[in-house]
């Protein structure tokens, strides 16, 4: 009797530190679930040694810190509203051009091109996205800036002069640069991701609206309709991409910190600045005001992160219960 009870309450024993009774299971269970808690602490150390080592501007500038437009290094005054302003701008006009592009060229990829030209214009747009920053930033130095400065800037200012956008010298260098080169390093990564999207959708949606009569045009709509959330979740992606997109921007961006209307004029980005000068981080209020500039971009893009999963479960979510 005493030896039932015994290996009872070792079994009993055994299910609660083991419900598997299997002792590989409850290894590999407890190893997944420190690998997926570690990238969560990761993220939250991450941000704690930002939040440290930015102490010492955070406790003189506070909130100030992103509404001052002044960014002197030499009498230590740090404001981050015109590289903020840099940042967003360039981001969301890079977004503005890259999404049309990206949704035609992925259109034509997923549901118009012969299997034998899909595979090799497939290829080239990943080839795209893998190209290192640096590649496109020279590319820009001697290729892409001067063609904006001796014809599109002109161009630009005799024709549409009368706009604030289009006003000032044409240096070539500037937030026009910057806003271009970011259009072609998003555009393939937006490309790619629409085009996996509107392959997953089933070929049946496809084949009822043939069937119903639509032409080879509506039934596209209607894939597109399907793929929205992706398509969305891609277009996040690429902004993502854009704001933390540092060496291309930096080298033809101008780096300046300008809060003005006009594309012609050169600009600042968040990350541009911490790769020009961090090296040149001679006191702590310099170095801590560029490590609160990191923790800003640190928040920024955890929160268009955030963003784009809410907009995609929402729009998931919206389809299912049609």
């Amino acid at each position: 009797m005493s030896q039932s009870v015994s290996k009872k309450e070792k079994n009993n024993f055994l299910k609660r530190f083991f419900p598997s009774n299997n002792f590989g299971d409850f290894i590999f269970e407890r190893l997944t679930w420190l690998f997926a808690l570690s990238v969560f602490l990761l993220v939250i150390l991450m941000g704690y040694e930002m939040y440290e080592g930015s102490k010492i501007s955070i406790q003189k500038f506070g909130l100030d810190f992103l509404v001052n437009s002044e960014w002197d290094p030499v009498q230590e005054i740090y404001g981050a509203l015109p590289i903020i302003y840099g940042t967003i701008v360039s981001s969301l006009l890079a977004l503005i051009i890259a999404l049309p592009f990206s949704i035609g060229v992925a259109v034509y990829l997923a549901e118009v091109a012969p299997p034998w030209l899909e595979k090799p214009l497939s290829f080239l747009v990943e080839l795209l996205a893998g190209i290192p920053s640096v590649i496109y930033g020279l590319w820009g130095i001697f290729v892409l800036v001067p063609w904006i400065r001796t014809d599109v800037e002109p161009y630009l200012s005799d024709k549409l002069g009368f706009l604030p956008f289009f006003r000032g010298a044409p240096y070539g260098f500037g937030l026009l640069a910057a806003v271009l080169i970011l259009t072609i390093m998003v555009l393939p990564i937006i490309t790619s991701i629409t085009r996996d999207v509107l392959k997953s959708v089933p070929r049946s949606q496809r084949e009822a609206a043939l069937a119903l009569g639509a032409t080879k045009w509506q039934s596209t709509i209607i894939v597109l309709k399907d793929a929205k959330s992706g398509i969305l979740g891609a277009t996040m992606l690429g902004f993502g991409r854009a704001i933390g997109e540092t060496m291309a921007v930096t080298m033809v961006i101008g780096n300046r910190a300008l809060i003005s209307p006009s594309l012609f004029d050169p600009s600042y980005t968040m990350a541009s600045v911490i790769a020009n000068e961090f090296t040149e981080a001679t006191s702590e209020m310099y170095l801590s005001a560029l490590i609160q500039l990191a923790l800003v971009l640190f928040v920024i893009t955890i929160f268009v992160n955030a963003l784009a999963r809410l907009l995609v479960w929402s729009m998931d979510r919206k389809w299912k219960t049609v």
